[in-house]
């Protein structure tokens, strides 16, 4: 069952031609990253961009004094008692407009652009355009007339600056550089970038290149490059640098944020200086930070070649499948882009831009805590990247004052009331419509991801420091705003994002995004409290901390009101008959308690999971993103059907990915395959939800049971995973479903206690086991009871009867 040799091509896309989306190339431009600093390159010949960027580079917010309008929640609710649901949505929203309530969501800004422009003598041949996600490097080669020319860059995690370096197998005439405002086609911006331009300066001297702008809080950024050339002359012009007669040059550049221009260009001029290290040096130094992170797990099919280019692969996925390759590409570039965009010790959780954005004003640039931050770590326990996670606590936590306002002055709550969209330090509400302001489940939400990584981690002080104190807080808010209705507990105004029940939407040929969202019990938000309350009990039961509280959440747990199913047999998505289900919708949210909740995963009974299995089945396709295609194979990946899982994957490929693997929001070709936005903005939440939704086909994972291959496909004929987490260990297995064989390697990190489930396709053979390496026991069942202690460990192997 050994698989062949190991290929690097699997961790390289290839490309045979440059960025080409007209007028927005950033979009299919290919990124390096060290997690706070980004640099994207477009691939052009004879004029070439880099775009640069930087976590902590934002612009536009504002931040307004939030008036307190909690008395008119009372409003809200008199108003749906009495059924008047349209009037009663837009009472917090107008209330905050006619008190000219004016906090804005900040912008991502793009920090430069560094500009290269060469000879060209002949057309070029054999173009390429490489990223090398093992080494974090971008290449663009080609030939041209009797030599070959190669520019590669990568950003280094060790050195925290932008290394690239222009080859040639002879002397080139000249080579032309300049550091600039980065351009954009965006009209609604140009008031904003010409302020930008009359505050920015650029100068060159000597080796270097200067570059600064002021941003709207009238701090600093910038860039300053160093530009070497191993032989030649290096001529200093109208700010920019011109080398000639050169066959090779090496550029370092370092960037600054939130700082003085004239400070920072000295400083950093200083520190290039003392950098005298090659490209393989500096290269070097920054691999074993780089790939500790990107090699901590692997996971691989069996394909024939993996040296297929990207536009290859997209063609063949176009004809309906993804090829294995593509599904093995796609699952290490997402895991590339996470490692790359997000950091230890940075500020800034991964955004649905990476660090890669190349416009002033993106569409869904901000934080959103409605489905899309989650996605983008929903991968990160299995996959071994917890160690990223905090950064987003971090984020949060740091607006905890916002937020406790929030609840006071919107809901006259205790605890804290997080908005859906946020940006760094704009905790309050920015968004002033009834989909955002009427739901309150995102903080609920974030908690699961924050459980799930003390789960992974075993973090007593994380625990007891900030989660609990942190899940407290979102009870209490629940705590005082759950009322009783008609004699039972309720949840209103309750929100399922981001949709409207179906009578509830206006007649044909009318177009509102979200026309009447307020309802009673969402099914999402009775699960999200649920859940909340039970990660608080165990927390609470584990750490022997605020133990006296324990009782009044039990309680509030049995009040909470049940689940419903409508006449189509599914789950509905408002526990309420004054709404009906509306299929034509992106959002799954009313299927949390099985997935990414886990109240259902463990179940196997059909009738629990049959209402689950309907309503997936009855959402339209015309509907959908690419993000939600990602979202609904991990649903059916939990159901344990891997041929659907995979479907889903394929019409992801089919509609949303450009060529570069960016994940874009819906099909731009109007093919049928997703709701329709002109624009198609970039979202890489659907980058990370391939990641987590192909590993919940072949690991499910919950604190008392663990399933190996729970929803393999049939097209994944044979594979192998490695050193993928649960909560308590490590585990590597392979498979081939040809052969029914399989064998896997299990260990403890911890003293592990669990149910082992393994695949399906083995039921029929023996299972060797082999426990500390010393005992020996063959059984007949695919549920195993594993007992270890850390560092124990245990192997198993199907064999033939």
């Amino acid at each position: 069952m050994r698989l062949k040799k190991e290929n690097h091509s699997r961790y390289q896309l290839h490309l045979n031609y440059p960025a080409s989306w007209w007028k927005n190339m950033w979009r299919e431009a290919l990124p390096s990253g060290n997690g706070k600093i980004g640099a994207a390159v477009y691939g052009g010949i004879k004029n070439e961009t880099i775009l640069i960027n930087h976590q902590d580079l934002w612009h536009m917010g504002v931040k307004d004094n939030l008036p307190d309008v909690s008395q008119h929640l009372q409003k809200t609710r008199e108003l749906m008692e009495t059924k008047k649901y349209r009037e009663a949505s837009r009472v917090l929203s107008n209330t905050l407009k006619e008190k000219n309530y004016q906090s804005q969501l900040s912008s991502l800004l793009p920090l430069a652009d560094f500009k290269v422009e060469m000879p060209v003598a002949q057309a070029f041949k054999k173009y390429n355009r490489k990223l090398n996600m093992e080494t974090g490097e971008v290449t663009v080669s080609w030939n041209e007339e009797d030599y070959n020319m190669v520019r590669k860059l990568f950003v280094s995690r060790a050195d925290d600056l932008i290394v690239y370096e222009i080859e040639s197998t002879k002397p080139l005439d000249w080579i032309h550089f300049k550091l600039s405002l980065h351009s954009t086609d965006q009209p609604k911006m140009e008031q904003r970038i010409r302020e930008l331009e009359e505050h920015s300066k650029s100068k060159a001297a000597d080796y270097f290149l200067y570059f600064s702008a002021k941003n709207d809080d009238q701090t600093d950024f910038g860039v300053v490059a160093k530009v070497i050339p191993s032989e030649g002359e290096l001529l200093v012009k109208n700010q920019s640098i011109t080398c000639k007669n050169v066959k090779k040059v090496r550029i370092l550049m370092k960037v600054f944020v939130q700082s003085n221009s004239t400070f920072m260009w000295g400083k950093l001029e200083k520190e290039l200086r003392q950098c005298t290290a090659t490209y393989q040096e500096l290269l070097t130094r920054h691999l074993p930070l780089h790939q500790e992170l990107f090699h901590c797990a692997d996971f691989r099919l069996e394909t024939e070649d993996s040296s297929c280019s990207n536009e290859e692969l997209l063609m063949s996925a176009y004809q309906g499948e993804a090829s294995p390759q593509l599904i093995e590409k796609l699952w290490h570039f997402g895991r590339y882009l996470f490692i790359s965009g997000t950091s230890e010790e940075g500020t800034q959780p991964f955004g649905m831009y990476g660090l890669w954005a190349g416009d002033y004003q993106l569409m869904w640039g901000h934080r959103m805590a409605n489905e899309n931050i989650q996605m983008m770590y929903w991968h990160a326990g299995v996959g071994g990247l917890s160690r990223l996670v905090p950064v987003m606590f971090d984020y949060y936590e740091r607006m905890l004052g916002d937020f406790r306002l929030n609840a006071q002055h919107l809901y006259g709550c205790r605890g804290i009331y997080i908005p859906a969209g946020t940006t760094p330090e704009i905790g309050l509400p920015s968004q002033i419509v009834p989909v955002i302001l009427n739901w309150t489940g995102a903080a609920a939400w974030l908690s699961q991801t924050f459980y799930e990584y003390y789960l992974y981690t075993k973090d007593q002080h994380f625990l007891e420091h900030k989660l609990l104190p942190f899940m407290k807080e979102v009870a209490h808010f629940y705590e005082d705003f759950l009322v009783e209705l008609h004699g039972e507990t309720s949840i209103y105004p309750s929100i399922s994002p981001e949709n409207t029940p179906y009578n509830y939407m206006p007649e044909a040929g009318e177009s509102l995004a979200h026309p009447m969202p307020t309802t009673i019990n969402a099914t999402m938000d009775i699960a999200l409290i649920k859940e909340l309350l039970q990660h608080l009990i165990e927390a609470c039961e584990e750490s022997q901390l605020f133990l006296n509280e324990i009782n009044k959440w039990k309680e509030m747990i049995q009040t909470l009101p049940p689940y419903k199913v409508n006449k189509e047999g599914a789950i509905k998505e408002w526990a309420h008959n004054d709404f009906q289900d509306r299929y034509e919708h992106r959002h799954l949210s009313h299927l949390y308690p099985l997935f990414p909740g886990k109240e259902m995963a463990n179940s196997t009974d059909e009738e629990q999971l049959a209402p689950f299995r309907k309503a997936v089945s009855l959402r339209e396709i015309e509907a959908q993103t690419g993000w939600s295609f990602a979202h609904m194979a991990s649903i059916y990946a939990r159901l344990g059907e891997g041929t659907s899982a995979l479907e889903q994957i394929d019409r992801l490929t089919q509609s949303c990915l450009l060529t570069n693997l960016y994940t874009v929001h819906n099909d731009w070709r109007s093919m049928g395959l997703s709701m329709e936005i002109e624009t198609a903005p970039v979202q890489m939440d659907a980058n990370l939800g391939i990641v987590g939704a192909i590993q919940e086909m072949l690991l499910f994972v919950s604190q008392k049971q663990v399933r190996l291959l729970p929803a393999v496909p049939y097209r994944w004929k044979k594979g192998e995973v490695k050193n993928f987490r649960f909560h308590s260990g490590i585990v590597s297995f392979q498979w081939d479903l040809q052969k029914k064989s399989f064998k896997a390697r299990l260990k403890a990190i911890s003293n592990t206690n669990i149910t082992l489930l393994l695949p399906s396709f083995i039921k029929e053979q023996k299972i060797l086991i082999i426990a500390a390496d010393k005992e020996q026991n063959v059984l007949s069942s695919s549920e195993i009871t594993v007992q270890l202690e850390a560092n124990q460990a245990l192997s198993i192997k199907s064999i033939e009867r």
